[in-house]
């Protein structure tokens, strides 16, 4: 049953089935997140399933209200078949939901083609953008966090959609994230203007001639320094530079947590640094950031790693409140104009 919502207040409508902690660490992230904001979430998802999970927990039940969904989309099916054959499935009916106002955003920490698939059949394309794509956030050890677009949902891309891609991307780190004029770089395997592909030349004079902040070509080395703000790429080179920096820093970790678990004096050591050490370790967090913004579609989903805990849900969840209030959704179609100008005198 829906609750009576104040003008201010949203309804987040969550994805209960989705993700590999499904839905123990949905429930308790939704539970803490709701400790620190005052705005109602709708689990989607097998209803009894949920319930039993949130007597586990002290709650505002105003604050709660659960929309039963009997299928589940796995993330080793077809991705388009299942949103058009899975009509019951907590990704389908949460999409469904947003599009028909019965709530402002969708979180999901499931199969990442299915919310693709499901926001572009569903919701569709904002008027003017060719792609939509994943915005990342990509933590910068010691530095301000970058945003990078596109992080897996595009492997094969054209110049105009790079434009896309920065554009979307400045716009949700000035909007949401709360950067000023941020910084836009495209991934590139040099500095100079003429270095690259075919498609990182033509994309990188459509970056010049936008008025953003555009740095140029951003070498791969450069990127975990924080070079840039919003990180443009295609979905392949940007899913492996994300999947790459993630395996690096689990090992990076595990060196330091080996180093100083050996032998008596490192132990010793590592007790004197254990805050250093564990602010290290939050800065690689990857819950610490939430999830993955799908831009580009006519509402916004936002995607959360499969692997999520609660600490990633609650996140998720708060950082997704500025998206929303913000109306980033509608920012991105009124600058698609810029994008018709730019690729239209070319």
């Amino acid at each position: 049953m829906r609750v009576e919502q104040e003008d201010d207040e949203m309804r987040i409508i969550l994805d209960g089935m989705g993700g590999d902690n499904a839905p123990a660490a949905v429930v308790e992230g939704a539970v803490l997140a709701m400790k620190e904001m005052p705005h109602e979430i709708v689990f989607v998802g097998q209803e009894e399933v949920i319930r039993e999970e949130l007597k586990k927990y002290k709650y505002n039940e105003a604050q709660v209200s659960i929309v039963d969904a009997r299928e589940v989309i796995s993330n080793d099916e077809a991705p388009v078949r299942a949103v058009r054959s899975k009509k019951d499935s907590s990704i389908v009916k949460g999409i469904n939901m947003v599009k028909n106002g019965e709530g402002d955003i969708f979180i999901s920490a499931g199969s990442t083609g299915a919310l693709l698939s499901g926001g572009l059949f569903i919701l569709g394309r904002i008027q003017g953008i060719d792609r939509p794509a994943l915005a990342c956030i990509y933590p910068i050890v010691g530095g301000r966090a970058s945003l990078l677009v596109d992080a897996g949902a595009n492997s094969e891309c054209k110049p105009n959609n790079l434009l896309e891609f920065g554009i979307m991307g400045n716009l949700y780190m000035e909007k949401v994230i709360g950067r000023e004029n941020p910084r836009v770089g495209l991934v590139n395997i040099g500095s100079e203007s003429k270095k690259g592909s075919t498609l990182t030349k033509a994309a990188y004079e459509l970056l010049e001639q936008s008025d953003m902040n555009f740095i140029g070509n951003v070498e791969a080395r450069e990127v975990p320094k924080g070079a840039c703000d919003v990180i443009v790429t295609d979905g392949f080179t940007g899913n492996v530079i994300l999947k790459l920096t993630e395996g690096l820093a689990w090992n990076i970790l595990q060196v330091i947590k080996r180093k100083f678990t050996d032998g008596v004096k490192a132990k010793l050591g590592a007790a004197l640094l254990i805050d250093k050490l564990k602010s290290l370790k939050q800065e690689f967090d990857y819950s610490e950031y939430g999830g993955a913004p799908i831009l580009g579609v006519k509402g916004p989903i936002v995607k959360m790693h499969g692997s999520s805990n609660a600490n990633a849900v609650k996140n998720t969840i708060l950082k997704g409140i500025p998206y929303v209030e913000e109306n980033v959704v509608a920012t991105i179609q009124n600058s698609v104009l810029e994008i018709e100008e730019i690729t239209l005198s070319e």
